[in-house]
């Protein structure tokens, strides 16, 4: 099983999350953001990814460096499941609508760290969350896990159908990455034999 346990804490938050890429989509989230914690209930559910968060942060100042320290955990638990990635699809992408939005994810778990984020919004908070935040997870997910991760959302009006398609758009295509390829699960996807680096 392709499973994996990060402890993380700093003088800003301390974190417990778990994964399990073969699991069904469970999860268990408390980040003390409520926003954050639908978010990745989301991701859990839609990627079948079973998903454990526990964070407390410096809340009192904001919720910045809980999100961006709950996305490094949860890309390090990812990046330690996945080991020397040998067999996985290694690509994922995704369309998702939510009623008039739309997303597109697509992902390349190459150990290649880097965001492409063309995601705006029209107003300045989501709940009691700062939307300006949620770049800030993507990209220390995408850093943590060694992903190139680009997301754009092609169009919408409501900033909550926005950002929950950004999660479900990048569950999909991580749900179809980590997949084990039957015709290659003893191979590394790279015509280097490792990943990481040049291709």
């Amino acid at each position: 099983m392709r499973k994996a346990a990060i402890t993380r804490n700093t003088n800003e938050t301390s974190i417990k999350v778990a994964v399990d890429l073969d699991g069904s989509g469970k999860y268990a989230v408390s980040t003390g953001v409520g926003f954050l914690d639908h978010m990745l209930e989301q991701l859990s559910r839609h990627s079948l990814m079973d998903l454990e968060v526990d964070a407390k942060g410096d809340l009192h100042i904001d919720a910045h460096h809980t999100t961006e320290d709950v996305g490094i955990a949860i890309g390090q638990a990812v990046n330690q499941a996945l080991g020397d990635r040998k067999g996985i699809c290694r690509y994922g992408s995704a369309y998702v609508p939510m009623d008039e939005a739309l997303t597109r994810v697509a992902l390349d778990l190459s150990n290649r760290p880097y965001l492409i984020w063309k995601v705006a919004f029209g107003r300045d908070k989501l709940g009691t969350m700062d939307t300006e935040l949620f770049k800030e997870w993507f990209q220390a997910f995408a850093q943590a896990a060694g992903a190139t991760l680009h997301v754009e959302s092609l169009y919408g009006d409501n900033d909550h159908h926005i950002v929950e398609s950004c999660f479900k758009a990048l569950a999909r295509a991580l749900r179809e990455a980590v997949e084990i390829d039957p015709r290659k699960a003893d191979a590394v996807p790279s015509t280097k034999g490792t990943l990481g680096g040049s291709l």
